[in-house]
C-alpha cells in the first residue's frame, strides 16, 4: 500500500447530506468514524453479493429503543437469520403487546425503585407488574403447544411470533420474523424472562438445542458464502461464529464467514468473547482469511440506527440485494437456493 494515495479527508459540512453520503464521507476520516463508514460499505457489499447474513443481537437493545430498527432490517431483508438473547425477545414481546420501557436518570435511587416495582437498565426502567403480564401472555401461548413434542428454539419463536401477530398491538422483531419467514434462534432461552415465565407456571416445554446447532450449521453450509453482523457479543456472537466450526467437525468444512461487522464496546485484552477481535476468530476458522471485516467500537444505540438509516437511504436510491434467501419453516428448516 502506498499510504500517500490515501490521505485523510477533512469532513465537510454542507447542510444537505443524506445519511448514505454522510457514512461514505466518514470512511475518509479517522478513528471510529472511519470504522462506521467502512461498516456501511461492507454491509452494502454483503447485500450486493450472494451472501447469507447472520445477525447476532445481544445487550438490552429493545429496552433501549432498537426494536423497530431490527424489525426494519427483517422486513427489508437486510438480514437473513437472527440469533438473539432471550431478554431481547422477551422485551420485544413486551413492547409488541403495547407496553413500554421508560426513560429515567441512571442516578435514581434503586432502593426506591425496588419499593415501587420498577426494574432499572442504566437509564431505562420497566414495570415489574407489566412484566408479569407479559409473563402471563407467554404462558398462555406455551399452553397451546404440544408438550410431547421437542421444539427447536426457531420453531418455538416462530409460533410465538404468529401468536403475537394475532394477539399483539405493535409490530416487532418476532412478528416481522413470522411474517417474513426469517428464522430466529435463542440458544440461551432459559437465561431470560421467557425461561422464567415457563418455569413460574411449570410449563414443561422441551427444547432441542442441539438441533439449533445443526440447523444453523446447515444454513451456513447450504448458503456457501456467509456474512455476520454482531450487535454486542455474548452467546449470540459465539453461536453464529461456531457454525463454521460445526461444519468443519462434521466433515463439511467451510472457509469461514466471508463478511463480518461487529459493533462492540468491550476491549479484547481481557480475554472475553464479547470483545475478541475478528482477527482472533480467523485462528478458529470462524472468519475467512479473505474476509472483509470491521469492528466498530461504539455504543450500538448510536451506530445501528445510523447504519440502518444509511441503508434505507441507499434502498431509496436503488440499492437491491442480489439474492434474498427463502426458507421452508417446517419441522426441518429448508433453505431455498
Amino acid at each position: 500500500m502506498i499510504f500517500k494515495d490515501y490521505p485523510v479527508k477533512p469532513f465537510l459540512v454542507t447542510g444537505n447530506k443524506d445519511v448514505q453520503v454522510l457514512l461514505e464521507d466518514m470512511e475518509n476520516i479517522s478513528f471510529q468514524g472511519r470504522t462506521l463508514g467502512r461498516a456501511f460499505r461492507v454491509w452494502k457489499e454483503m447485500l450486493e453479493d450472494k451472501t447469507f447474513i447472520f445477525f447476532g443481537l445481544a445487550g438490552a437493545m429493545v429496552p433501549a429503543g432498537m426494536r423497530k430498527v431490527v424489525s426494519y432490517l427483517i422486513e427489508k431483508r437486510l438480514i437473513d437469520c437472527i440469533v438473539s438473547t432471550g431478554a431481547n425477545l422477551f422485551h420485544d414481546c413486551h413492547e409488541s403487546l403495547g407496553r413500554f420501557h421508560y426513560r429515567a436518570s441512571p442516578y435514581i435511587d434503586d432502593a426506591k425503585l425496588k419499593k415501587i416495582g420498577m426494574d432499572r437498565i442504566y437509564d431505562t426502567l420497566a414495570s415489574e407488574e407489566e412484566f408479569q403480564l407479559t409473563d402471563k401472555f407467554i404462558q398462555q401461548f406455551a399452553k397451546t403447544l404440544d408438550m410431547n413434542y421437542t421444539y427447536t428454539t426457531r420453531e418455538f419463536l416462530y409460533l410465538l411470533g404468529e401468536y403475537l401477530y394475532k394477539n399483539g398491538k405493535e409490530q416487532g422483531i418476532l412478528t416481522s420474523a413470522y411474517q417474513s419467514k426469517v428464522p430466529i434462534y435463542c440458544p440461551a432461552i432459559g437465561d431470560s424472562s421467557i425461561g422464567i415465565a415457563l418455569a413460574a407456571n411449570h410449563i414443561p416445554v422441551k427444547f432441542d438445542l442441539v438441533k439449533d446447532v445443526e440447523e444453523t450449521a446447515y444454513l451456513a453450509g447450504k448458503a456457501g458464502k456467509t456474512g455476520v453482523i454482531y450487535i454486542g457479543g455474548g452467546t449470540p456472537k459465539n453461536f453464529i461464529q461456531q457454525t463454521q466450526v460445526t461444519l468443519s467437525v462434521t466433515g463439511n468444512p467451510g472457509e469461514g464467514h466471508f463478511y463480518a461487522i461487529q459493533i462492540i464496546t468491550d476491549a479484547p485484552h481481557w480475554g472475553g468473547l464479547s470483545g475478541c477481535t475478528l482477527e482472533e476468530a480467523i485462528s478458529w476458522g470462524k472468519i475467512s482469511l479473505k474476509a472483509k471485516k470491521v469492528s466498530v467500537y461504539c455504543d450500538a444505540t448510536i451506530a445501528l440506527p445510523i447504519l440502518t438509516e444509511g441503508l434505507a437511504t441507499a434502498i431509496e436510491k436503488g440499492l437491491t440485494r442480489s439474492w434474498i434467501p427463502e426458507f421452508e419453516m417446517k419441522k426441518e428448516i429448508k433453505l431455498k437456493l
